[in-house]
Formats: C-alpha cells, sequence, structure tokens
C-alpha cells in the first residue's frame, strides 16, 4: 500500500489566487495592502523564510517593509521596530519572525505587536479570539492545515482527530480549530504530546492524524491505523536540513499523507496573505 500524497502547493496557489480579486478591490478603493517583517539575529532559516514572505509580498502587490535587527539587538530595539510599524498606516500586517537571540524575551516582544496587524494569529488577544470563536487572524499553520484537508475533500467533521504535540503555534490553536462547529471542522479531536506514555494509542485509534510535536520521526508506521490520514505538521532544522516529524515509512500505511517537503509549508505561507489581506479589509471598513 503507497499513500495518496497531499501536496500544499496547490492548495497555496488556489487561496493565493482568491486573494488576487480582493487586493484588486482594495487597490482601486485606496487601499494597498502592507505587510512588515521583523528579523532578529542571523538565523539562516528564519532569514531564508522571511526572504519568501517579502518576494511573495512584492508578487502580490503588497507594500512591503522590512526591519533587520543584529543578534545584539536590546529588547528595546526589538520594541521600537515592532512599533513602528504599529503606527504606519502603510501596514496591516507584521510578521515578528521567530525564533529571536535567547536573551531577548519574545512573548514581551509579541504583545507589543497591535493585535489587528498580527498576521501570524499568535498574539494572546487573537489566541482568545480563536477559542471563543471571535472573527480574527487566525494561525497559519493551523489554517492552512484546515484548508489542506478541505481542498482534497478529505471528510473531518465528526471523525477522530489526533493531534500529537501542543505547541501554542501549532498543536494548540489547531485543536481548537478543527472542534468547531464549521463544514471543514467538527472534528472529535484528541491532543496527545511526549509527555503522555501511552501517545500511540491514541493516534492508533484516529481516522487523522496530525504530526505537530517538533520532534524528527516521532510519527512512526506502528503509530497509525492502516489507511488513515497523516499530516506532518511539526518539523525542525539541522543547518539547512529539513526534519520532519512522521517517519517517511507513515507512506506504506496510510491512506493519505502529505509529503516530506511541500505539504503545509506552502499553505502557511498563503494563509499568512490570507491574515494579511483581511486585515486591510477591516482597516478600509474602519
Amino acid at each position: 500500500m503507497s499513500a495518496v500524497l497531499l501536496p500544499g502547493q496547490p492548495v497555496a496557489d488556489a487561496v493565493l489566487a482568491g486573494l488576487l480579486p480582493r487586493i484588486e478591490k482594495l487597490k482601486a478603493a485606496g487601499k494597498t495592502p502592507g505587510l512588515a517583517t521583523i528579523l532578529v539575529g542571523d538565523d539562516g532559516a528564519s532569514a531564508r523564510y522571511v526572504g519568501m514572505k517579502q518576494a511573495k509580498a512584492a508578487e502580490l502587490g503588497f507594500t512591503a517593509a522590512h526591519a533587520e535587527l543584529p543578534a545584539d539587538a536590546t529588547q528595546a530595539d526589538v520594541v521600537a521596530a515592532i512599533r513602528s510599524f504599529n503606527d504606519d498606516d502603510r501596514i496591516d500586517g507584521i510578521l515578528f519572525q521567530h525564533p529571536i537571540p535567547g536573551h531577548l524575551d519574545y512573548e514581551a516582544a509579541l504583545f507589543e505587536v497591535d493585535p489587528d496587524k498580527d498576521v501570524d494569529g499568535a498574539h494572546p488577544m487573537n489566541m482568545g479570539r480563536l477559542a471563543l470563536g471571535m472573527p480574527g487572524p487566525v494561525p497559519c499553520t493551523p489554517a492552512g492545515i484546515e484548508a489542506l484537508l478541505d481542498y482534497y475533500d478529505i471528510p473531518v467533521s465528526g471523525r477522530g482527530v489526533c493531534v500529537l504535540g501542543r505547541g501554542f503555534t501549532l498543536g494548540r490553536p489547531l485543536s481548537i480549530l478543527l472542534s468547531q462547529k464549521r463544514p471543514t471542522a467538527n472534528a472529535a479531536v484528541t491532543l496527545v504530546h511526549t509527555g503522555v506514555p501511552d501517545w500511540p494509542e491514541y493516534t492508533k485509534r484516529a481516522d487523522i492524524v496530525i504530526a505537530a510535536a517538533g520532534v524528527p520521526g516521532i510519527l512512526q508506521p506502528e503509530h497509525i491505523t492502516p489507511g488513515c490520514v497523516v499530516i506532518g505538521g511539526g518539523v525542525r532544522y539541522e543547518g539547512r536540513t529539513l526534519l520532519p516529524d512522521v517517519d517517511e515509512r507513515c507512506e506504506d500505511v496510510a491512506g493519505w499523507i502529505t509529503p516530506r517537503v511541500g505539504g503545509v509549508g506552502p499553505t502557511t505561507i498563503a494563509m499568512l496573505f490570507r491574515n494579511a489581506v483581511e486585515a486591510a479589509e477591516r482597516r478600509l471598513r474602519g
């Protein structure tokens, strides 16, 4: 048995194509969407990630701005960069790239981002909006996973979903998102993590397993049931090498699976721009 692959690029292309007429409508009303990126330090993977966002912003016709701070930047330097974009009317979305150097307080800096410009959906206010089912920017990778399942007509409503990992950028918000009452969600969601000794007992019972632990190779073929859906959300980098949570041999057991490269990554990027366009639309409406 070899699983059907679920590449993320066609999903991302469809999302971005749907944004183009909305961007043109904004421009016709005198509002060009604006995205600002903030990079602190010299992490190579982060720099590449931010560079991809800047290139895509230019391609979509956004106003783009960037602040790059050295690794020895102070907390005050970071806060000043964030506040400058908060106050800039040309900017609708702010991407504050994580990780940052260890001497800096990421959470304190995140609190400084205007919640309505938080395109990552990571601000505590937006996490609260998500938990309450209120409108607001949704964390990009969870939103991308929901879009991917919908694009490939994989039913979620009423099915058993097991999320392996409880991180605040993926596992936790994803468990909330997929349990909400929508046609593309409405699942029975179980959230487990590496602190649960028998976590494979939960993944083996699930119709859909989403690996979000950030532990390379944690999900093995014996941890899933034949024919299930496997989504690889968690990754770790060693240099420029991407190490996914899902062991490649799971492809021989699963019915559907995201590829090692090009799975949820493209959808994450697309959702970031969807959040930015929605922020611009909200600002135009006042």
